[in-house]
This record gives structure tokens, C-alpha cells and sequence, in this order.
């Protein structure tokens, strides 16, 4: 079929469906329902009379509501699939049980209607469990045909754009949101009971800091003023450590207005958490036991497969220094590469990446290129150029080095975290070299946050801090290759 015909075979059922519409009211009957008291889930149902016999039909009652996936007419009698949030089940409905009024209205449904059923439950002699309905109730009448049901919707631009027909279509995709849900409590429970305290913190910030990234920029009519979407919580967030609060997270939404990848989004889920008078090391140690227990109590085990490959999240995990792991991968050792040989470098390994560049910069591009590739295992990369890390703390006796680290798994970042730097006159020195532009050495003091400079300066306690990716986490624990797959609504290109 051509896809002129497929469109007109559309709109001409979509027609009939909505004259049916037209006389379900002349028959005063409500096509779009009302509210359906006493449901039970199909889960529900299905656990409890599970244990029910061949040939028995249960004195209990069961009433369900669901969308139909299915019809099978028998004269008389129509088998229907009903499916929820929870399961499928199937439900049986014969005229001389429902009465032959209801039963007329009922020839009249379409899979794609959603219906309430009630009724007795018994199991047919293959086994498979089934309502017997007494009676039934049109909830939602469905004008538009569900995709083809013996494939489900594969089309991956349809499924992103019409996420609601994905959900409809294929629980493996539902199963995905049911468990990103799970992941993101386990992640509140393990940090409540660890004493951090859940705030929340402005999406519109007059600066945008935190972290390097091209910001969203709008503008406030009654301020007269431009304010950026959030690209990170990270500064408000120390500020509640200079107030008093020693142990704080935020579960929020960041926008950056970079690229889109498998592994981007321009608005992501990030979990930012500080901890007073903690470090890095404090920081790793949060990020092995709160990843390892939610994986526990989502899966029931520590080893699971992503993409072909076997991982697993057993503590402890992996640590390396970014010079031991450029070291294993390149054979070079960064101790002992001098500036005059940095131009050397890039060119060697094509980094993507100014000549004028400092030795951090050069060293952590030779990293993102060389060596994230091969980190698979959950892996600890610690100790990060100072140049790129401007919010971080300098490593005891190694000025250019700083207590930084990410973690990665299967060649994905999915943690970054700092023993955070609380010298204020160091911060404000930092912030003044980032805003600096490389050719005219001018500073765009706009992107300057003296505001936090100054709450800097009131003292605030040693303390770590981290990042985790939510989506990527997720990601690794549903298997899904992309970015999209998990975000349920994705950004995407305009529509031509």
C-alpha cells in the first residue's frame, strides 16, 4: 500500500469512528466516560487470582479498566485483550451474561477504546486467565487507529516525536520510565537516609556558572534584564554549605545549548550533591555505594549486560590518575613532557584543539580522545590539570593538579566530582582567567559571579561535591544505546 492510500484509509476510518461517536450520544451514551470507582490494576488481578483453577470461576469478583489491544468476535461472545499500565489480560464478554443492549454497544468497540470491565475470573483450558464480564462500560472512545499490532511502532522518529504512541504500543518502553522512576527513589531514599537534605534551586540565574557550557539565554520583561537557563545547580548549592546546610542535593533539570548525540540532550537530569568537611575520596566512596545499591534493588545483581559487553558494578572500583591512564594507553608520561613539546602533541594525535593551548588542556583532550575509548569497567579517572577544573581544589604538592575525578563507564562520563575549592581569593583569581578571551585577553566580567566570591568570603567549609548524570545512568541500566531512549520527550529537530 502506497502512502497516499495508507493516509486516505486513515482519515476514512478516523471518519466512520467519529460518526460512531455522533451516535453513541443520539443513544445517549458518553463516549469519553466518567470516572470508573473500584478498579483494580491487571497486575492486581493477575497476582490474585493467579492460583485459580481449570474449569473454576471465582465467587470474587474483579473490575479493571484498560485500553483494548485486541478483539476476537464469536457471534454471540468477543474475546478482547485489555491492557494497562501493569499487564494485559484477557477479557470474555458473551451477550446473554451482559445483556443484548450492552452487548450491541459493545460490538461497537475498536481496539484503541478504552473500556472498564467487572466480572468473575476463571482460567480457559490453555490456562491463561480471563474475565468473565458482567458488565461493561465504554470509558474513551479512540478515534485514531493504534499502529500495526503485530510489530508494535518501530519507526524511531515517530516513536520520539509521539512518545504517547510508543508507550501505547511497546511495554518494553514503558518499562523503561517505570524504572528510570525506581532509580530516581532509590537515589532519594539512599541519600535521605544519609542525611542530605533535597532543596531546589533558580532555573533562571542572572550568571550562568557551575560548569563550562554554552548557556540558554532569555529575557525577564519586568527586570529588564537577560537571565540563562540553568547549566548547573553547582554554586547555589555551596552557598547553602556557607549558610549551614553540611549535606545538600538537588535531582534538577540543566540546559545547555550545545550539541545533540547519543549521550546529549540540551535539557538533561543531573543529581548535584555537596557534603561539608568531605573530599573526593568521601565523594568516591558515595558514588560506588549509592550506584552499586540502587543497580541491587532495581536488577538483584551487581553484573549486568550493556551493549555486548559485561559489567560490573562490585565495589571497589578501578581508580587511575588522568596521567597513569594517558601512560597505559599512549606510553607517554606526562611528568615529563615539557611545554615546547605540546604543539608536538596535538599535531601527532589531531586534537581538536588550539596550538596556544595550555599543558591541562592539551593533556585532558589527549585523555577525552585516546583514553575514555577504552575505559568499559566502572572506573575512577582521578587528579585533573588544574586549567580545566575551576572550581576544584589543588592536590597538596602539585600545583598544576587538582582533587578532581569522573567516573566512566562503558566509554561514557557519568560522574565528575571535586574536593571543592572554598579560597576565595583563588576562586575570584580562576574566575577572572576563565572569562579571559584567548585572543584579546579582554575579561567579559558578565561571567563573573563576585556574588559568589563574596559568600566565599564568609567561609566556607572544606567540603566534596559531585555530579551524576541521570540519564546516562539510566542508560546503562535499561541497556539503551541513546540518550532519547530514555528522556521521554527528546528534543528534536524541527519537523519539515
Amino acid at each position: 500500500m502506497s502512502g497516499q492510500e495508507e493516509k486516505k484509509n486513515i482519515t476514512l476510518l478516523r471518519e466512520e469512528r467519529i460518526k460512531e461517536i455522533e451516535m453513541l450520544r443520539e443513544k445517549n451514551i458518553d463516549p469519553f466516560g466518567k470516572r470508573f470507582i473500584g478498579k483494580w490494576s491487571i497486575g492486581e488481578v493477575v497476582e490474585h487470582f493467579n492460583q485459580i483453577q481449570v474449569g473454576e470461576i471465582s465467587q470474587e469478583k474483579a473490575v479493571i479498566a484498560g485500553r483494548v489491544k485486541a478483539l476476537r468476535n464469536h457471534g454471540k461472545a468477543t474475546f478482547a485483550d485489555l491492557e494497562d499500565q501493569t499487564g494485559k489480560i484477557q477479557i470474555y464478554v458473551k451477550s446473554n451474561l451482559i445483556g443484548l443492549d450492552l452487548f450491541e454497544i459493545f460490538k461497537g468497540v475498536s481496539t484503541g477504546d478504552i473500556i472498564g470491565i467487572d466480572g468473575s475470573v476463571f482460567k480457559t483450558k490453555t490456562g491463561e486467565l480471563t474475565i468473565l464480564a458482567d458488565h461493561f462500560t465504554l470509558l474513551c472512545k479512540s478515534i485514531r487507529t493504534l499502529p500495526e499490532k503485530w510489530h508494535g511502532l518501530t519507526d524511531t522518529e515517530i516513536r520520539f516525536r509521539k512518545r504517547y504512541l510508543d508507550l501505547i504500543s511497546n511495554p518494553d518502553t514503558r518499562n523503561i520510565f517505570i524504572e528510570r522512576s525506581k532509580i530516581i527513589k532509590y537515589i532519594r531514599d539512599f541519600l535521605d537516609r544519609k542525611g542530605y537534605l533535597e532543596v531546589e534551586t533558580p532555573v533562571l540565574q542572572p550568571i550562568p556558572g557551575g560548569a563550562t557550557a554554552i548557556p540558554f539565554i532569555t529575557h525577564h520583561l519586568s527586570l529588564h534584564r537577560d537571565l540563562y537557563l540553568k547549566i548547573a545547580p553547582e554554586l547555589y548549592l555551596k552557598r547553602l554549605l556557607v549558610g549551614g546546610i553540611e549535606k545538600v542535593y538537588e535531582l534538577n533539570r540543566n540546559f545547555r545549548n550545545e550539541g545533540i548525540s547519543t549521550k546529549h540532550n540540551p535539557e538533561f537530569t543531573m543529581l548535584e550533591l555537596y557534603e561539608a568537611y568531605a573530599d573526593y575520596h568521601v565523594m568516591m566512596e558515595i558514588a560506588e555505594e549509592m550506584i552499586s545499591e540502587v543497580l541491587q534493588k532495581l536488577k538483584g545483581k551487581l553484573i549486568i549486560d550493556y551493549q555486548g559487553e559485561k559489567i560490573n558494578f562490585t565495589p571497589p572500583w578501578k581508580r587511575l590518575t588522568m596521567y597513569e591512564a594517558v601512560e597505559s594507553v599512549t606510553g607517554i608520561d606526562l611528568g615529563k613532557i615539557k611545554d615546547e613539546e605540546l604543539v608536538n602533541l596535538i599535531k601527532k594525535y589531531q586534537l581538536e584543539i588550539p596550538e596556544n593551548s595550555t599543558k591541562g588542556e592539551v593533556i585532558n583532550e589527549l585523555f577525552e580522545k585516546e583514553v575514555e575509548q577504552t575505559l568499559i569497567q566502572p572506573t575512577f579517572i582521578t587528579d585533573y590539570p588544574i586549567e580545566v577544573s575551576p572550581l576544584s581544589k589543588q592536590k597538596p604538592g602539585f600545583p598544576d593538579i587538582v582533587e578532581r575525578f569522573e567516573l566512566f563507564i562503558h566509554k561514557m562520563e557519568l560522574a565528575n566530582a571535586f574536593t571543592e575549592l572554598n579560597d576565595p581569593i583563588e576562586q575570584q583569581r580562576r574566575f577572572l582567567q576563565q572569562a579571559k578571551n584567548k585572543s584579546s585577553g579582554e575579561i567579559n566580567q558578565d561571567f563573573v559571579d563576585y556574588d559568589y566570591v563574596e559568600a566565599l568570603e564568609y567561609g566556607m567549609p572544606p567540603a566534596g561535591g559531585m555530579g551524576i548524570g541521570i540519564d546516562r545512568l539510566v542508560m546503562l541500566f535499561t541497556n539503551q544505546d541513546s540518550i532519547r531512549e530514555v528522556i521521554l520527550f527528546p528534543q528534536l529537530k524541527k519537523k519539515e
